[in-house]
């Protein structure tokens, strides 16, 4: 049996109210470097990258996400500028190079994670 949501009372109305003022007041470039940079996280410990890494590592995780940042960034980069975009760019191909590296049968240049967005990533 699955369990429902609290009922909704005025007290977290209000708080619904609070939270949807506070993002309308986020710039979309915060929204989008802030994805962004949850993105890379996530894709870095998948990548086993973080503390304890080889527990958490997941190459078929890791290249959805680098596969769904590079789509973030590339389509994001015009709307954001490169002052924006350059580090974000930098990251996602840090990722990709880090993913090749971390494959057992690498990729070939042009088919790693999100290449088909990015183009080929070399070192």
């Amino acid at each position: 049996m699955s369990e429902s949501a609290p009922p909704i009372s005025p007290g977290r109305a209000d708080d619904v109210e609070v939270l949807t003022r506070d993002i309308a007041d986020v710039p979309a470039v915060e929204v989008i470097t802030t994805l962004s940079v949850h993105l890379m996280s996530a894709a870095a410990v998948k990548l086993g990258l973080a503390e304890d890494g080889e527990a958490h590592k997941d190459l078929d995780e890791a290249r959805k996400l680098i596969t769904a940042l590079a789509g973030l960034v590339t389509s994001a980069a015009p709307e954001i500028g490169s002052h924006h975009a350059a580090p974000l760019r930098d990251g996602l191909k840090t990722l990709q190079l880090a993913f090749r590296e971390a494959s057992t049968y690498p990729d070939q240049a042009g088919k790693g994670p999100g290449e088909n967005l990015t183009g080929p990533v070399y070192a």
